[in-house]
């Protein structure tokens, strides 16, 4: 005879989704989610902002515009999570929930437990197409030739056949699409 599962059993055993939200709206989402009985997982990091008259210590989402949640993708969940205000969508790839390996997930959450000091860069890989976005080189296209703290970039005449190699801030470079 089959009983129906409580959604907490169902999130336990499930696969991790990542959920669109609309901008700032992470932790409206994540709270509605929560009350939904399932796993939320919504890093949060720490900057501080200055205002005119102050300053204060705010949490930031640190992938903005994405909570995750792990809940089984049945149609009936999927429309559960769809119905939470700020949702835009859950991340799909032809037309089906993506899910995200757990191994990823748990990643983000040692980081976050370990308390070492962390910057969200840019997702580039090497041999990417990169544009210089500040510091002296700023507006400079080159390829990426090795990642790190410091982005060693070529910087190419195609028609000579030459190329010089420079290195810049990681931060200081975005992928071009």
């Amino acid at each position: 005879m089959w009983l129906p599962c409580p959604l907490r059993y169902l999130a336990e055993v499930a696969d991790w989704f990542a959920v669109w939200t609309r901008s700032r709206h992470e932790k409206t989402v994540r709270d509605q989610l929560q009350g939904l009985d399932l796993e939320v997982f919504l890093p949060l990091v720490p900057q501080w902002r200055r205002w005119k008259d102050r300053r204060k210590l705010v949490e930031f989402a640190l992938f903005p515009g994405y909570c995750f949640a792990r809940f089984e993708p049945v149609p009936a969940a999927r429309l559960s999570v769809l119905k939470c205000s700020g949702v835009v969508q859950i991340v799909s790839v032809d037309g089906e929930p993506a899910s995200i390996p757990e191994h990823e997930i748990q990643g983000i959450k040692t980081l976050l437990d370990s308390h070492l000091s962390f910057d969200p860069c840019p997702f580039i890989k090497e041999g990417d197409r990169v544009e210089v976005v500040h510091g002296p080189l700023k507006g400079v296209l080159g390829r990426l030739l090795e990642k790190g703290a410091h982005a060693q970039l070529i910087l190419s005449v195609e028609l000579l056949s030459r190329a010089v190699r420079v290195t810049v801030d990681a931060a200081d470079v975005r992928a071009l699409r």
